[in-house]
């Protein structure tokens, strides 16, 4: 349900018709009677005030107090309100709101908030949130049906354009950053195994670390930080260009369209990524193991290889894609709740990164303790 909107237009025979659109909520704010007085100062000769509300699709007191000091600024300048666009209800109710005077002292002052309200007030904001949440998810549930169904609409070449992007254009990134994560477990395994004369034991800790936890972590961590806020940027742009609202006009489904294969392209490619980033983290402790352990690369190639299953390997390719969905849908998430600014793109692309590391992590913990209960 698009969200309230306000519109002014300026007639003829000195009349400013007022157009109400969308659903109008107290959780969005209170519509500025300012800009309505902004109006007015740019056409004097305005005389009548009249209203269309074709397009109301909802409201709530909100518009009430809206109406309440457009009617009060009409009366401080002798301009005539005709109020026969109003739905039956709001008239009535702005007849009975003026019917009354306002008794004198009964506004609060503004001023700081006390903590019950700030806590109210972010009590509905999480509310809001959780409810929006929830509802992209259940629309991405019916496009996943409807792709499973084979009849989900979208660009082929979209996908394969963002499959490169998300995969082989990722590489020099995990490159670095998996080559050095095996270099440090390593070399922090080394000074403390070295004590004990238990230097082979570098390889199990580092194929194990990697291959089970740290490979897929990392790879999602650098994931969301680079292709989540990527997702959340490009999204949020098309919001504020009303490029999704032209999607929407011509019968396209934007879940399917721009969603649905962002979400394809990092789930395939996720699974690759952290087998190559599980790969240069053991060549990283193979490094250290051989330049500071002196241990041979045959040796500890041999110790890596029994120290890990499978098992293990499954598990760590398992994880990837579940963090690849997370990363993709927050990403998704945030911008097409991004705001009608340019600022509001760089917070979209904010939230996506904080968003898809911390459902990365409690990701982690999940699969962990699911993973000891199965025995894994």
């Amino acid at each position: 349900m698009a969200a309230g909107a306000l519109a002014f237009i300026l007639g003829e025979n000195s009349s400013l018709e007022i157009r109400l659109s969308g659903a109008w909520s107290l959780r969005a704010g209170l519509p500025e009677a300012a800009s309505f007085q902004h109006e007015l100062d740019q056409a004097p000769q305005v005389k009548t005030v009249a209203f269309e509300t074709a397009g109301l699709v909802a409201w709530d007191s909100s518009v009430l107090a809206f109406l309440a000091e457009v009617s009060e600024l009409c009366r401080a300048r002798g301009i005539e309100m005709n109020r026969a666009g109003l739905p039956t209800g709001l008239r009535r109710l702005l007849e009975l709101a003026e019917a009354v005077p306002e008794k004198k002292g009964a506004r609060q002052e503004a001023g700081e908030a006390s903590v019950l309200e700030r806590i109210g007030g972010i009590a509905i904001s999480a509310t809001g949130a959780f409810g929006a949440t929830f509802a992209f998810l259940g629309e991405m549930t019916l496009t996943v049906g409807q792709f499973l169904r084979l009849r989900a609409r979208f660009r082929s070449a979209d996908l394969f354009l963002l499959i490169q992007q998300c995969g082989a254009q990722a590489l020099p990134i995990v490159t670095l950053i998996s080559f050095l994560v095996g270099v440090i477990l390593a070399f922090v395994g080394a000074v403390q195994l070295r004590q004990f004369g238990a230097q082979i034991y570098v390889a199990d800790l580092v194929g194990i670390g990697m291959i089970r936890e740290m490979g897929a972590m990392m790879t999602g961590i650098i994931m969301a930080g680079r292709t989540g806020a990527a997702f959340a940027a490009q999204l949020g742009t098309m919001k504020v260009t009303q490029e999704i609202d032209a999607f929407t006009t011509l019968g396209f489904s934007a879940l399917e369209f721009l969603v649905l294969p962002r979400v394809i392209a990092l789930v395939l490619m996720m699974p690759l990524l952290c087998l190559y980033a599980d790969f240069l983290g053991v060549l990283g402790g193979a490094v250290i193991g051989v330049g500071m352990l002196d241990l041979s690369w045959a040796t500890y190639f041999r110790e890596t290889a029994q120290a890990i299953t499978l098992a293990d390997i499954l598990g760590g390719v398992f994880k990837s894609s579940v963090y690849g969905a997370l990363i993709a849908l927050s990403g998704c998430l945030r911008g097409m709740q991004c705001g009608n600014s340019s600022s509001a793109v760089g917070d979209a692309a904010t939230s996506a990164v904080v968003t898809g590391i911390v459902s990365i992590v409690v990701a982690c913990g999940i699969f962990a303790v699911a993973f000891y209960v199965l025995g894994i």
